[in-house]
């Protein structure tokens, strides 16, 4: 489908080309070889100037979504991760990192069981484990008391999800947050 887009895209740009050097068409019946060569080179200059522009508005269109995504995500109310199937945070935002008082850049390669309380710790291994297992549900929910940096808890509510990197290994996305934070209802 994506291939007939692309070739219908490009017959079009051509078309236009066409149009916009119509004036500079030289006569068919004495039109010399070279005329024609020249003429089809400047149509083939045109289109390529009219995919540049393409994909240029596409490129910022692009960065624009990129950009909203990126504001997104570490703005968001709750704490993200990505853990690999040790349980290493391998991508945190900063809503994660402040929620675990400690700098984003930090947490890269720490297990995220060393924010839990020993006394869920296993509760969170089993969640991981379960998790990572192809054959359990691919995602769990799950409350428990983790450990700041600055030594407070606080009770956490997870939404912990399994994902397969691009590599086949699989991992968790995991969202986050301080259930303190809820207001009454």
């Amino acid at each position: 489908m994506k291939d007939k887009d692309w070739i219908e895209r490009r017959r079009a740009l051509r078309e236009e080309a066409h149009r916009t050097l119509s004036g500079l068409a030289p006569p068919k019946t004495a039109a010399k070889p070279a005329e024609v060569m020249l003429h089809e080179l400047l149509v083939h200059k045109v289109e390529l100037e009219m995919q540049i522009d393409e994909l240029q508005r596409a490129h910022g269109a692009l960065e624009e979504a990129r950009d909203r995504y990126a504001e997104y995500y570490e703005q968001a109310p709750v704490g993200y991760f990505t853990l690999d199937q040790e349980g290493r945070i391998r991508e945190a935002n900063l809503t994660a990192a402040a929620l675990l008082g400690v700098d984003r850049a930090a947490l890269v390669q720490r297990r995220l069981g060393a924010f839990v309380s020993p006394r869920d710790g296993d509760r969170w291994h089993r969640l991981l484990m379960d998790l990572l297992a192809p054959a359990d549900p691919e995602r769990r929910t799950l409350v428990l008391e983790m450990t700041r940096a600055d030594g407070a808890t606080f009770r956490a509510y997870l939404d912990a999800r399994r994902k397969i990197s691009p590599e086949g290994a699989p991992g968790l996305r995991l969202a986050i947050f301080d259930t303190s934070q809820i207001p009454p209802a």
